[in-house]
């Protein structure tokens, strides 16, 4: 059980700290907590002049039974049905204090809900045993800043769907086995489950939330994704879960106008209106709001043992113009274009993970400049542990898809990321985002020949890998799938069957091991420290090279983004000795042509590159080559 406090008790405390904005567990109050006695019910309604539980128990009729009485001046109403038990579905009825409007909501503290289209929630008990007390203390002890992390970005509904039961989506409990299964011998340490909340409409892929507290019913019950995430666990994986406090959802049994009044959203549409997904914005000025969403956040980490949530659109929430024209937004208290409320709200949300939970992480989509996002709250920062780094994403894609003959003059692209590598931590993303829309997959991204499209992905995941920053890559993409995402569609499984697709998932297993084995590929990631350019001005033959290194440990990193071999290229190293080829993206085994070093190159006490040593290198073509310093 998750509730220790007993049946949603609310003492004095817990009333001030919500009205104030600053409770954060309110999961233990609000919402339906069923015990000996009954059915303990509470909800948020300030504006409500009535508000009654209605359900499966009453055939959905109000009665005097099932009437909430008022808690004071909280805006909160409850009541204790004792006839309502683990399983009945209910609804509150409020009616309003406004214009005779009657409504019926589900509950937004729900911790279940009936399967769409039905739209009511359901009463749960947490009966879950957990058996990860292994990984949870591990995790308590790691500082996420120095571990490897490469992330495998995923659509429940459409990573494996089940052709011999009408092509359904695998439940949660199915992916339990075979998608942890799956992730655990590629070997990414981390898994992003794309918005497992509660949504009405499923091609919203979970961005327009209605339940805050409820897993989508869809794949099964909170049990079984409490197994899903459990079974991760115990394979040694970390879970993310994307998470959306930037917007919500307008339909009319969820939070939208919740007791005739605009409850949770702003009420005048420049501010709480989203132009861009016809959707409803937070008021993070109001204190109630704050509370019910640091709640949320805070629910995932204590009650389902997430390592991490991934914000969604964190730019929409910065900017008061967010997609806004002149005259269709209102300026802050100072002028100015930021949500002071919202900037307020996500360094409470970091502040909170971090103290809490330590070792979790939070990690922005931000999409703009904005400063400090993943820098400490005390020294002006948002606090977020890492952002993602769209515009390392951008650049990276639209070099390799130019025809690798003219990449010599985009050889900025690539460079450009060094200029500013570090003034946040970045995770790079090769997310859902690039594969749909229209935008292709990441094979028919690539550049040049279609038949050498393969050895141009190989090439992308492995400048990928050997960047500083942790990684994300989006299901299907290391199968080499050659159409683009659906929601409606499994990942090309059947793919593998080719033995060049095959090739490109066994060289992205292996660039997770590495990732994984080698520290000086992970380990100082965020500190200029670990990274340093052995050359990044060979833009003529399209070659870039670069050490990477935890201190002791070194990795150099060359990149021969043409399809030309290049006999006795010349790297300067740092250190004489041997250079042990640990990977080749143009092996044989990945469907390349074999190009290689022999395994292992000394270094000559050739000057160059500004170094004492330098590596007479054969560069395989369209291929990445990291050779590390083998100590005697």
């Amino acid at each position: 059980m998750n509730e220790p406090d007993g049946p949603a008790h609310l003492g004095e405390l817990d009333l001030h700290l919500f009205n104030e904005g600053t409770h954060t567990r309110l999961h233990r109050h609000l919402g339906a907590h069923p015990s000996e006695r009954g059915t303990h019910f509470t909800v948020w309604a300030p504006n409500a002049e009535r508000v009654f539980v209605i359900g499966d128990f009453c055939d959905w009729q109000q009665t005097d039974a099932a009437c909430m009485r008022a808690v004071g001046g909280s805006g909160l109403w409850t009541a204790t049905l004792p006839d309502v038990g683990v399983g009945m579905r209910y609804k509150y009825r409020i009616h309003s204090k406004m214009n005779g409007y009657v409504v019926d909501k589900a509950d937004p503290m729900a911790f279940a809900a009936e399967l769409p289209p039905g739209t009511a929630s359901v009463v749960h008990r947490d009966d879950f045993r957990w058996t990860d007390e292994a990984w949870m203390e591990a995790r308590r002890r790691k500082n996420p800043m120095h571990e490897p992390m490469s992330i495998y970005e995923v659509h429940l509904g459409s990573w494996r769907r089940i052709a011999e039961d009408g092509y359904r989506s695998a439940s949660y409990s199915e992916l339990a086995e075979q998608l942890v299964g799956y992730v655990s011998e590629m070997g990414f340490t981390h898994v992003e489950l794309m918005p497992v909340m509660l949504h009405p409409y499923y091609p919203s892929w979970g961005y327009q939330t209605t339940g805050y507290y409820a897993p989508d019913p869809r794949f099964g019950t909170p049990e079984q994704l409490k197994l899903l995430i459990d079974r991760c666990h115990r394979a040694g994986m970390g879970v993310i879960l994307d998470w959306v406090p930037s917007h919500f959802a307008t339909d009319e049994h969820g939070l939208v106008y919740f007791d005739g009044t605009h409850c949770y959203e702003h009420a005048d549409p420049r501010q709480g209106y989203h132009p861009d997904w016809g959707s409803a914005i937070f008021n993070y000025g109001r204190n109630e709001v704050r509370s019910f969403l640091l709640s949320s956040a805070d629910y995932w980490f204590d009650v389902f043992h997430v390592d991490g949530l991934r914000v969604d659109a964190v730019a929409s929430m910065l900017y008061l113009d967010y997609s806004r024209a002149d005259g269709q937004w209102i300026p802050n208290r100072y002028g100015g274009r930021e949500n002071l409320e919202a900037m307020e709200f996500l360094r409470d949300l970091n502040r909170l993970v971090h103290a809490r939970f330590p070792g979790a992480v939070t990690v922005a989509e931000e999409s703009t400049a904005w400063p400090m996002v993943s820098r400490p709250t005390e020294l002006g920062g948002l606090g977020f542990t890492m952002k993602w780094d769209m515009g390392w994403m951008h650049d990276t894609l639209d070099y390799m898809s130019r025809d690798p003959i003219h990449r010599k003059y985009h050889h900025d692209r690539l460079t450009f990321r060094g200029m500013y590598a570090f003034t946040e931590n970045f995770v790079l993303p090769l997310s859902h985002d690039e594969v749909v829309h229209g935008k292709g997959s990441l094979l028919a991204k690539m550049g040049g020949p279609w038949e050498r499209r393969m050895d141009n992905l190989r090439l992308l995941f492995a400048w990928m890998y050997g960047q500083p920053g942790k990684q994300l890559l989006f299901m299907g993409s290391e199968v080499g799938s050659d159409r683009e995402w659906s929601q409606d569609a499994s990942v090309e499984w059947e793919l593998l069957h080719d033995p060049r697709h095959a090739g490109l998932q066994q060289c992205l297993r292996d660039l997770n091991r590495l990732h994984r084995e080698v520290p000086a590929l992970h380990q100082n990631d965020f500190e200029p420290r670990g990274f340093e350019w052995i050359d990044a001005s060979d833009a003529e033959q399209s070659v870039l090279s670069f050490l990477r290194t935890d201190g002791s440990d070194v990795v150099a990193c060359v990149y021969n983004f043409t399809s030309v071999v290049r006999v006795g290229y010349r790297v300067g190293v740092p250190l004489g000795g041997v250079w042990t080829e640990i990977f080749n993206g143009d092996a044989a085994e990945y469907g390349g042509s074999g190009v290689g070093n022999f395994g292992a190159v000394s270094a000559e006490p050739v000057p160059t590159h500004g170094r004492p040593y330098s590596l007479s290198l054969s560069l395989p073509p369209l291929a990445g080559l990291w050779l590390r310093h083998s100590v005697a």
